[in-house]
């Protein structure tokens, strides 16, 4: 099933794209967002909510300003911020012992948990090196584009610029 028919589908809200929408993207977007959280049960926690949000929003996706694999990756990125950045979260995550943080040693070695397991590094390493710093920063750290231009000390103005370019390179790269 193409993406042009699952989305066709999911507008009609069939019950049936949506399972072949799972089973096709369900380990990318866990890669994503197990990247940016490194605890697995909250990281299914939010890949939950990711396909609930695709299921309710599909409507407000845009053909015309993206690709549905990219919509759906920008929502799994920003869910999996938005729940780093809430105060349940933070709370939850102080004075644990350390038998909680064992496991991500053990799985922190493992390709799926690593963005190889999406195979966009290998792409990203052929980038310039602000680029790689840059994507780096947004994407896979979360930083919005402000806390990138601190970090990098650059104007707000030459992120964005830059940020736009380095996508553009990447999808060359990528060839879409």
């Amino acid at each position: 099933m193409s993406q042009e028919e699952i989305v066709t589908l999911l507008l009609k809200k069939d019950d049936k794209a949506y399972s072949v929408l799972y089973d096709m993207y369900a380990k990318s977007l866990f890669a994503v967002i197990i990247n940016l959280i490194n605890d697995r049960e909250e990281a299914e926690d939010v890949l939950q909510e990711v396909f609930v949000k695709i299921w309710k929003n599909i409507d407000t996706y845009n053909e015309s300003k993206g690709r549905f694999y990219t919509w759906m990756i920008n929502i799994a990125r920003n869910s999996a911020i938005d729940k780093l950045r809430s105060k349940n979260f933070n709370k939850s995550k102080k004075n644990l012992s350390t038998d909680n943080f064992v496991h991500l040693l053990d799985e922190s070695n493992k390709s799926a948990f690593k963005i190889d397991a999406i195979g966009i590094q290998e792409f990203i390493k052929k980038l310039k090196p602000k680029c790689i710093a840059l994507i780096d920063l947004l994407f896979f750290k979360g930083y919005t584009q402000v806390e990138a231009s601190e970090e990098l000390e650059i104007p707000l103005g030459t992120v964005k610029t830059q940020n736009r370019n380095c996508i553009n390179d990447l999808r060359t790269f990528l060839k879409v």
